[in-house]
């Protein structure tokens, strides 16, 4: 009896620290992938702040012109 007891008491620990390691593998990624999204929006948002830089819009046949462009 007290053999199985050891041994369900092994496998419990066993089993938790591997879910506490996948728990954390997952929890890094998710915050390296939050970063670098977050790397990127500020860069393209300091990059659309540039004046030299055109916003397009889609036209009603799919492609893409300057919003204040009357013809074309």
């Amino acid at each position: 009896m007290t053999a199985i007891v050891l041994r369900i008491i092994v496998l419990a620990v066993v089993f938790g620290l591997i879910f506490w390691g996948v728990s954390r593998i997952i929890r890094d990624w998710r915050n390296a992938y939050r970063v670098a999204d977050e790397t990127r929006h500020r860069r393209d948002v300091k990059e659309r702040a540039r004046p030299d830089v055109v916003t397009l819009k889609r036209d009603k046949d799919g492609k893409f012109r300057p919003p204040d462009d009357p013809a074309a």
